[in-house]
């Protein structure tokens, strides 16, 4: 029926061309449609829109067009004109709607149309529609006012005074605009790109001025438009409530004016629209229900945006997980969870990860109530976090749990070990049980409450317990086998226990001594220690000593050696030098542990030992002393072992001069046990000192000395005379017996010679004076005994000196420091005297003279007391060296022994 209606239209329309176009050519009256007139024109202010309705004529053909003007202020003038073309409609009434940039109040606005036939023939104009504008009667009003533009668009701002009263000047956000005038007194600004400001309010001022200098002010504030939703999807937890969120674009300041509201709406069910958050909205699930078909709506006075979404809620599924419990352990932990909601699922994929760590992906029945899993493995004593999330079909993951740090186990370790001690009682012994906790992990400490220390022997079973703080114990045990064992109690909630086990083998009585051994020093950096490898030694060994060496008490150490080793190295900074320490080691068997080897020494021998104690009185002859001392070379305090002794032995001679030795050599005695020694071929009547140290592989301790002078020997044996002294006094004898041999027969022709040995008339020789000449005549005889003569050496140095010093003879120095043991000096032998000789040496051009003291040599000069040796010996130097070098040699006497030198009116002694 509508289709027969429109083609009548049409059809009427068609004749009316054609009669108008006839009738032209018959009549020259012009036709004109009729006036079309305005049913309706309405304002909305906010939006700075008027809505123009007008009634339509169905008779007309389907697309007529109309066109409209816009006229502003009281005389019309016009500011709009648009030709707009009807289509089809289904109403008798077309409303049109125009968005002026001006602001409606500010001026009046009127609206008229016409019907343009043919797009060429118009009809008369509609009479003018009017939007009045604001009347101010007593101050002037500004538009818009408290109002929210939109961020980036231009907009006019107009000023309107009362009547009779202009607009001077306008001012917005503080700057100065020049005013557009509009109407009557009315003024107006145009503000392009309009900006949010950067400040807690976002409202911008705007101020005029009239002609009476009054100062109005209002704001309006800048606001974005909404934003269209992004990313919109849903999920569920428990199929119970579905979850939906997106992207909700750019936020919308602490305190924006421009509220937004946010609805969602299930277009494929008859639900009521639901109010959400800015991104986020919950909403029950349609029982049975399984797609849904949503639209987000987000709605201000700047606009409105909308987003769809469809999914299957089986498909949107994201499990939500709790943790349940943490067992601890000491290299993994055992964590299960629970997954929240009604949600069941045969075969739940969930990941686990470890920090520090992975992540461990891993399957669970989440029907059983939780799922378990292990994390391994894991450090002791260390601090870890965990979480855990879960998926239905591994492709849609729920959310992360909150972390849950937990710290492993600490690993501890008993070092435990013992020392047995036999009681007076045969069947009594005391057991020392000595234990040091070892705490594995980065964190190495451990919260110990105590010990428990338990023993069993014969059946029977004791046990003890040990605060956190005491690391040893003692117990009586009998003479059978015992078995020992401590274990850690801890301030965690761990249940891991930890024991060190300990057997105590039954008492020997056969008397076996271990292996004693003593070593030298240590190297620089420790001991190293190695004993012969026991095929019976199942479990290794055990190596003990003492940390202060072996002074008592003593704290005990010990280390333990695994099976296969027979080496062990000590660092020498856990040991003190000078200490000596015992090391005792033990094999590791079935049945406990037996003593091995007891090996003794020292990280660092030092030679500053004690010096030996002398016993006194001295036991001494005329050529030699017998020294005693008493030593103690087994005491534990000495810094070193000892070796031997050094004994020195000096001569004092109060005219020695300073920084010479008239007589040292040493005797070494290699036997530490041996503590006597017998010092022969000394000189009687001399005083010698004499000083014993101990040796060490360091040298010589502390010396103690002792000074002794021998005896005199006034009645020598025969015996004790050398070839030497026996030619001396048989060689005078022997030429007296052959002269009067050869003189025999001559007799009676000396017989003058009476008279020479007659002593004469009145002397009386007495007994005590012949003993007196005997005595005399003994002394005179003691020079002629065989004794040891030092030999002396000097060299003379001879330097070239500079040209403006005078050239001295300097002496080489005396030999101030004591020949060592295997240095040739002299030794204590039974040999003729040594001549006593002078070394003169000059450098640059080198020349030796050698004086040699022969003043024991028999004089033939009869009247002369000494015997006189004079040698002058002169030295040239080269044309290099200017002056000339003498030496002379004068007088070297029997009874002092000293020898003058003289060098350039110099007399040095020598």
């Amino acid at each position: 029926m509508r289709r027969f209606r429109m083609f009548l239209v049409n059809l009427l329309g068609f004749y009316l061309i054609l009669f108008e176009g006839w009738s032209g050519f018959c009549s020259e009256t012009v036709w004109q449609p009729p006036r079309p007139s305005i049913s309706h024109l309405q304002t909305i202010n906010d939006r700075q829109t008027l809505m123009v309705s007008w009634l339509v004529s169905h008779s007309g053909l389907v697309g007529d067009v109309y066109e409209i003007q816009i006229g502003r202020a009281e005389n019309h003038t016009v500011i709009y004109n648009r030709n707009v073309s009807l289509l089809s409609l289904d109403s008798d009434e077309y409303t049109w709607a125009w968005t002026s940039d001006l602001p409606l109040e500010c001026v009046d606005h009127s609206v008229r149309i016409r019907r343009l036939y043919n797009k060429s023939v118009p009809s008369p104009w509609s009479s003018w529609r009017t939007n009045d504008g604001v009347q101010v009667e007593d101050k002037t009003q500004m538009f818009p006012s408290q109002r929210v533009l939109i961020e980036g668009t231009s907009a006019m701002f107009c000023c309107v005074p009362p009547r009779g009263l202009d607009i001077t000047d306008i001012t917005f956000d503080n700057k100065q605009h020049t005013p557009i005038s509009v109407g009557a007194g009315v003024k107006a600004i145009m503000v392009v790109n309009l900006t949010i400001p950067n400040r807690p309010i976002k409202g911008l001022t705007l101020s005029c001025r009239d002609s009476t200098g009054k100062k109005s002010r209002i704001w309006n504030y800048v606001s974005f438009p909404p934003q269209k939703p992004k990313d919109l999807s849903c999920v569920t937890t428990d199929m119970t409530a579905v979850h939906c969120t997106w992207d909700s674009g750019r936020e919308q300041h602490l305190y924006e004016l421009n509220k937004q509201t946010i609805t969602l709406h299930i277009e494929n069910s008859d639900r009521a629209p639901i109010n959400c958050k800015p991104s986020s909205c919950i909403f029950p699930a349609v029982p049975q229900w399984e797609e849904y078909n949503i639209r987000v709506t987000v709605k201000d006075p700047l606009g409105e945006e909308t987003e769809s979404h469809s999914f299957n809620i089986s498909d949107r599924v994201r499990p939500v997980v709790e943790w349940d419990r943490v067992s601890l352990g000491v290299t993994d932990t055992t964590v299960s969870w629970i997954v929240q909601g009604k949600l069941t699922c045969p075969n739940l994929l969930c990941q686990l990860t470890k920090d520090p760590g992975s992540t461990t992906e891993l399957s669970c029945n989440s029907v059983r109530g939780s799922c378990t899993a292990k994390l391994e493995p894991l450090l002791p004593n260390t601090r870890y976090s965990t979480r855990v999330r879960c998926s239905v079909n591994g492709r849609l993951w729920g959310e992360w749990t909150q972390p849950i740090a937990f710290t492993t186990c600490p690993l501890v370790t008993l070092d435990l070990w013992r020392k047995i001690k036999q009681q007076s009682d045969p069947n009594s012994r005391q057991v020392s049980l000595f234990w040091t906790p070892h705490v594995s992990g980065p964190a190495a400490t451990a919260n110990i409450q105590g010990y428990l220390v338990q023993w069993s022997q014969d059946g029977q079973n004791w046990t003890e317990c040990k605060d956190g703080g005491q690391t040893q114990a003692e117990v009586s045990i009998g003479p059978g086998q015992c078995d020992f064992s401590v274990q850690v109690v801890l301030h965690t909630s761990c249940t891991v226990t930890y024991t060190a086990h300990i057997t105590i083998p039954q008492r020997d009585d056969r008397g076996i001594r271990p292996v004693e051994k003593r070593f030298s020093s240590g190297t620089a950096s420790g001991f190293n220690l190695s004993w012969d490898e026991q095929d019976s030694a199942a479990c290794g060994y055990t190596v003990e000593w003492c940390i202060l060496g072996n002074a008592v008490p003593c704290t005990l150490r010990w280390m333990k050696v695994p099976e296969g080793r027979n080496t062990l190295f000590l660092r020498a900074r856990d040991f003190k030098a000078g200490c000596r320490y015992t090391f005792n080691i033990y094999e590791c068997t079935e049945n406990g542990h037996r003593l091995l080897e007891t090996q003794t020494g020292y990280s660092q021998e030092l030679k500053f030992v004690q010096s030996p104690s002398l016993v006194e009185p001295v036991q001494s002859t005329s050529s030699s002393v017998t020294l005693e001392w008493r030593y103690d070379v087994d005491d534990l305090a000495h810094p070193a072992f000892i070796t031997g002794y050094l004994v020195t032995v000096q001569e004092v001679a109060p005219d020695t001069p300073l920084g010479h030795v008239a007589y040292l050599f040493n005797v070494t005695v290699a036997e530490p046990q041996r503590k006597s020694v017998t010092i022969d071929g000394l000189q009687q009547n001399h005083e010698y000192a004499f000083s014993v140290s101990a040796l060490t592989k360091e040298g010589p301790g502390q010396p103690a000395s002792i000074t002794i002078r021998t005896g005199t020997n006034l009645h020598r044996p025969w015996t004790h005379l050398d070839s030497a002294h026996l030619a001396k006094i048989l060689t005078p004898i022997l030429l007296l017996l052959c002269c009067t041999i050869l003189l025999w027969p001559q007799r009676k022709t000396l017989k003058w010679l009476k008279g020479i040995f007659v002593y004469p008339a009145g002397m009386n020789i007495k007994i005590p004076e012949l003993d007196s000449f005997l005595h005399e005549t003994v002394e005179w005889l003691q020079p002629q005994r065989v004794d040891e003569c030092s030999s002396c050496d000097i060299e003379i140095l001879y330097t070239r000196p500079p040209l403006n010093e005078p050239t001295t003879l300097s002496d080489a120095g005396p030999q101030s420091t004591p020949p060592s043991p295997g240095t040739h000096s002299c030794p204590p032998l039974q040999a003729e005297y040594c001549p006593q000789s002078v070394t003169v040496l000059l450098r640059d051009r080198e020349a030796l003279l050698c004086v040699t003291n022969k003043a024991y040599f028999h004089t033939v000069e009869e009247d002369l007391s000494e015997a006189q040796v004079r040698l002058s010996e002169t030295y040239e130097p080269s044309e290099s060296l200017q002056g000339s070098c003498s030496v002379e040699y004068d007088y070297i006497s029997n009874d002092t022994g000293v020898s003058v030198v003289e060098y350039e009116d110099q007399r040095v002694p020598a």
